[in-house]
């Protein structure tokens, strides 16, 4: 069985670090949101904990991002300031993703470099769209903000923000996780079928004991706060249909953690002493807090990085 904790953690680490989505990429999320992420690059560089969970866990996706902005010349480290992530599905081209960066970059000073490059841009609408490495497009929405993705995605996003399909706002389940966390300095939403795969990944055996098939149909979305003023706190929330199934799914995630203790190691079982598990209404709720020493410990863990990979 998986450690319930650390898995968890492994769903913090999959969708990165974040702030408040600035208007400007909230303009050009789809209603079909799956998962909204971020990266708040000033908030992470004041903490070191911040810093070796980048280093080790920042994943795949903000990986490339952050290369894909290095060949136009925004340099993560130096340069960015806030980095979205939002998945959104899509009926014919399956699960698509989009990229709104915001920084202390020019337009001005990025377009010169392109221009010397030779590389001119093609119209889609009003937006002028730039070729980037790796098969991507680009738009600036503002001097200090661009948007990148496929060329699918970035006209699917373009497309929001212009009013021709329906965006986020639309989405009231989305919009009412959103405005529950909005505003923390790491956070992350998920949808109904993102979520139930995550918890079912998270339960592990004891899926199969508590008939999670079932019990996955009432599970509807979840969201997550982080920081790391005092330490390291982690929240999860994850909405149900009512409070009787958020109190069978609290039993079940208490119990596989319980069973995982038995075998764990000292730092694991810090780890599993550190978090709490509980029901509020409709919403389980997960609360993870220890200092920043025992969680650098925790990071490496042989449990811990098999299951962070």
């Amino acid at each position: 069985m998986k450690n319930l904790c650390f898995a968890v953690l492994l769903l913090c680490a999959a969708a990165g670090f974040a702030m408040p989505i600035a208007s400007s990429a909230r303009s050009m999320v789809p209603s079909e949101i799956q998962q909204l992420i971020g990266v708040d690059y000033r908030a992470i560089k004041d903490s070191p904990t911040a810093m070796a969970l980048k280093q080790q866990l920042l994943p795949e996706n903000i990986k490339e991002a952050e290369t894909d902005l290095k060949g136009i010349g925004v340099n993560s480290e130096r340069d960015l300031d806030q980095l979205s992530v939002a998945a959104f599905r899509t009926e014919k081209k399956g699960i698509q993703t989009i990229y709104v960066a915001q920084g202390s970059f020019s337009a001005k000073a990025v377009l010169k470099k392109m221009k010397l490059r030779k590389i001119s841009a093609t119209k889609y609408g009003t937006a002028n769209i730039y070729p980037m490495d790796n098969g991507l497009v680009m738009t600036f929405l503002d001097d200090n903000t661009l948007a990148f993705g496929t060329d699918a995605s970035l006209h699917s996003a373009l497309d929001t923000r212009d009013g021709k399909r329906p965006s986020l706002d639309s989405n009231s389940v989305m919009t009412d996780q959103m405005s529950a966390v909005d505003g923390a300095p790491v956070w992350s939403i998920l949808d109904q079928k993102g979520t139930q795969a995550m918890m079912y990944s998270a339960l592990g055996d004891a899926a199969k004991v508590a008939d999670y098939e079932t019990l996955k149909k009432r599970i509807l979305a979840s969201r997550y706060t982080m920081n790391f003023q005092s330490g390291v706190n982690f929240d999860l929330s994850v909405l149900t249909a009512d409070s009787m199934t958020a109190a069978t799914l609290s039993t079940v995630v208490k119990a596989g953690m319980l069973y995982k203790k038995l075998n764990a190691s000292p730092v694991e079982k810090t780890a599993i002493d550190s978090t709490t598990v509980d029901s509020d209404s409709s919403n389980l709720q997960v609360h993870f807090k220890t200092d920043d020493q025992k969680f650098q410990a925790l990071m490496h863990s042989p449990l811990f990085a098999a299951v962070s990979h």
